[in-house]
């Protein structure tokens, strides 16, 4: 099956079938297509039924060889996985290239959180004159101690 028709296709299946958004259909469509032109760079013949696990490796090199975060990486390899999944789904392949890709490690930061003080500092600034403060109060207070664990 040739790009062409894979990735029209594709989209009729995101479309139709995962109900899928047009932003989001055009974002599965542009990681294909990222691939599409690995393809053509490097001169690989072949239609996407034909790559290996290996071409699809070499792809990876080839997005991160850009310059891309690991987070769009991640999600290009995602829509990859997809795309793959589509393709046996039609009964075009039947072995999933893209199985054993690894997307890159994404880095977690913790939240920011507020120190005892400023959490205080909040507290005190309450308008202890105001009746419905006064009733509210003991409720931030304990909400407070629960966020802060």
């Amino acid at each position: 099956m040739d790009w062409n028709s894979s990735i029209k296709g594709f989209r009729a299946y995101l479309l139709l079938e995962k109900s899928l958004s047009g932003h989001s259909i055009e974002a599965y469509i542009r990681d294909v297509g990222k691939l599409l032109e690995f393809v053509i760079i490097k001169k690989i013949d072949l239609t996407p039924d034909l790559l290996t696990g290996d071409h699809l490796t070499d792809f990876i090199y080839f997005i991160n060889d850009l310059g891309l975060e690991p987070k769009s990486q991640a999600r290009i390899i995602s829509g990859i996985r997809a795309f793959y999944k589509y393709l046996i789904m039609e009964d075009i392949i039947s072995t999933d290239p893209s199985a054993l890709l690894e997307s890159p490690k994404l880095q977690r930061t913790l939240p920011d959180v507020l120190s005892y003080e400023e959490i205080e500092l909040i507290l005190s600034s309450i308008d202890m004159s105001d009746h419905t403060a006064i009733a509210i109060e003991p409720c931030w207070k304990h909400y407070m101690l629960v966020a802060l664990g």
